[in-house]
């Protein structure tokens, strides 16, 4: 795909114009952004009735923090099973936890071939009937991988060739409303990749549970349904199907986009809002330093985005509205956000990710009860 390049510093000048309420100048806060009510798209998955159910629950209180793990190294992803609990990835272990509120964490399984060097390692899991699926970086690519808890076999590849970096390994999958899996993936620092329609890097890929291309992506017999994209680490949908994808910045704006099939986001040409109709625009930005977020997750009406550098929890109200920055500095970096099966909210901290200031019990999980 033949683009034409643009200055992104310009265009990052002309998002700020756009975004009156964003910060001014790089590294400095300003008021929060505004939010325009989210429309309608005509390419939005299909509710289900989990969905529904989930989002539907009244916001989280929270005020009400409760600690139930800590001492977990580098915490990553986080999937529910049926009956509640939570699988939980350290990412330079390898290891998988089961965490239950009230039980020490246990063990339950051990994903080989892990290389956790630089921002890689074991990163994004989900759950589906009685798999559960894994991505992360190996010896020589991002992948992602499928298992079972109840044997001990190797995990089944499913999809691989996702190149691997120092930075930009992307990592979070999930299953959408459609049952199918969606993966946001990093350019590894090769921004050409993020354009290029070949390459799954600097994409949000859609693929059924066999890892196969889903039927009804954009372009057939390709897994992209996205692309444009620096580095995804979180996904989400409301109760109306409508996809939500967190995008890494560089230097000036990460973003909050609704995803749509086949849309590109602009990446290198664009860093935030740029005002060029090749590019979906962001429904919200902040600056770097108030965000770089990862985790996302939908609670009834309310969009939930951890922050790493701004250690905070942002608030993005989907019917429109100020965002709001919620437990500013009280854990530090934040890195996964989830809503559980009874509608609470489980939130993880990344202080041991060699970026961070440790505190006494980190990593920690957090849960802040429904409403």
């Amino acid at each position: 795909m033949n683009v034409i390049r643009t200055s992104r510093l310009a265009l990052a000048a002309t998002g700020a114009a756009l975004l009156t309420a964003c910060s001014g100048s790089e590294g400095a806060e300003g008021p929060a952004p505004t939010v325009q009510p989210v429309p309608a798209v005509s390419t939005a998955a299909p509710p289900s009735t989990e969905i529904e159910t989930r989002n539907n629950a009244k916001n989280p209180d929270l005020s009400a923090a409760e600690t139930i793990a800590t001492s977990i190294g580098v915490p990553w992803g986080l999937a529910f099973l049926s009956d509640g609990s939570a699988l939980v990835a350290e990412r330079d272990s390898g290891r998988v936890l089961q965490v239950t509120p009230g039980s020490e964490p246990r063990e339950v399984y051990t994903v080989p071939g892990v290389d956790a060097g630089g921002e890689g390692g074991l990163l994004g899991l989900a759950v589906k009937d009685d798999w559960v699926y894994a991505y992360f970086t190996g010896d020589q690519d991002n992948r992602i991988v499928r298992f079972k808890l109840t044997g001990k076999d190797q995990p089944e590849v499913i999809f691989d060739g996702i190149t691997k970096g120092g930075r930009h390994n992307g990592g979070r999958i999930a299953f959408g409303p459609d049952g199918m899996l969606y993966a946001g993936t990093g350019d590894a620092s090769e921004e050409s990749r993020s354009q290029d329609r070949d390459d799954p890097s600097g994409k949000i890929l859609r693929l059924t549970p066999d890892g196969d291309p889903a039927p009804g992506n954009p372009w057939e017999g390709s897994p992209v349904w996205t692309l444009g994209h620096r580095n995804v680490q979180g996904l989400a949908w409301d109760d109306q199907g409508r996809m939500y994808g967190i995008e890494f910045g560089q230097n000036k704006y990460d973003e909050v986009n609704v995803i749509e099939k086949g849309k590109n986001y602009g990446w290198p040409e664009v860093e935030g809002r740029g005002g060029d109709s090749r590019f979906a625009e962001p429904l919200v930005q902040w600056t770097t330093d108030e965000a770089s977020p990862s985790g996302a997750a939908v609670a009834g009406d309310t969009l939930y985005v951890a922050a790493l550098r701004g250690e905070r929890l942002w608030t993005v109200p989907l019917g429109g509205g100020s965002t709001k920055a919620e437990l500013t500095g009280e854990y530090g970096r934040l890195r996964t956000v989830a809503v559980a099966p009874d509608g609470s909210l489980w939130l993880t901290t990344s202080n041991t990710d060699g970026r961070g200031d440790r505190r006494d019990g980190d990593d920690r999980i957090l849960r802040f009860p429904a409403r």
